[in-house]
């Protein structure tokens, strides 16, 4: 059984979705874990509430806009201060927009960069000297199939997360003696609120029904047409972030239904 005793996590965009299921692992593994997200603030301290009495750890929240440095510097000193040095990051923060190219928004484009790129550099720059000053350290970025290989009218995304990765490799380059392991995941298709709103998107650009997006395009790119499960990613980074993964680093792993080996 992995034993997270003692050490604290941040999960960025952890209030729904992936990021909620990896937040609710790692803390029922043992860490203390700083949630962040939008949503509801009711239905957000409810989370909180639920998290830390099935799992009894200190669950905390930040509002941290991702798309903003100044509030993302803030989010990992308050959870610093709060929690204790940052010991596992996880970049899970993301959004998602459907439009062909030649008429793609350029503030979606922005946004999209910001949340799904740039924050994870701002995260990481905010705690990695910590976690190198203790000699350990675990940073996972929650990439996607789309670092791998490309759809049509996700400019912005696949761009994102094509660049996810080559941050990955050069962060674990960097740390690769100093007890700190840099690692991304890449799932396939997860029935998330992200990708339920993407099917109406993309049934608009391809001129395609929802139903034939489903089938066709989602479930239609992964040879076992099921959906990757929420609980499989979390459980994966819950690996990465033990001893069995000590000399796991830059590494990319596919959580994709055989995807990507199409």
């Amino acid at each position: 059984m992995i034993d997270l005793t003692n050490k604290t996590a941040v999960v960025t965009g952890s209030t729904s979705g992936i990021g909620l299921a990896i937040a609710s692992r790692l803390a029922h593994a043992g860490a203390d874990v700083m949630l962040n997200g939008f949503g509801d603030p009711e239905k957000i301290q409810s989370i909180r509430k639920r998290m830390s009495e099935t799992s009894e750890r200190h669950i905390h929240y930040s509002a941290a806009d991702m798309r903003k440095p100044d509030e993302i510097r803030s989010m990992m000193e308050q959870a610093g201060s709060i929690m204790g040095p940052v010991n596992i990051l996880v970049n899970n923060a993301g959004i998602q927009f459907v439009e062909p190219i030649e008429t793609f928004p350029t503030d979606k484009w922005d946004d999209i960069l910001a949340i799904n790129l740039t924050s994870s550099f701002h995260t990481i720059r905010n705690c990695l000297g910590g976690m190198k000053e203790s000699g350990w350290g675990r940073i996972i970025n929650i990439a996607s199939a789309h670092s791998l290989v490309a759809s049509p009218y996700k400019s912005a995304y696949v761009a994102a997360k094509h660049g996810l990765i080559g941050l990955t490799k050069s962060v674990a380059l960097e740390c690769a003696e100093d007890g700190v392991t840099v690692n991304a995941i890449s799932p396939g298709y997860v029935l998330t609120d992200l990708v339920e709103k993407q099917i109406p998107e993309t049934a608009k650009a391809r001129n395609m029904t929802q139903e034939e997006v489903k089938t066709k395009i989602v479930l239609g790119a992964q040879p076992t047409k099921k959906f990757v499960t929420s609980e499989s990613v979390a459980e994966t980074v819950l690996f990465l972030s033990s001893s069995a993964a000590d000399n796991i680093t830059g590494s990319n792993l596919s959580i994709d239904g055989g995807w990507t080996a199409q």
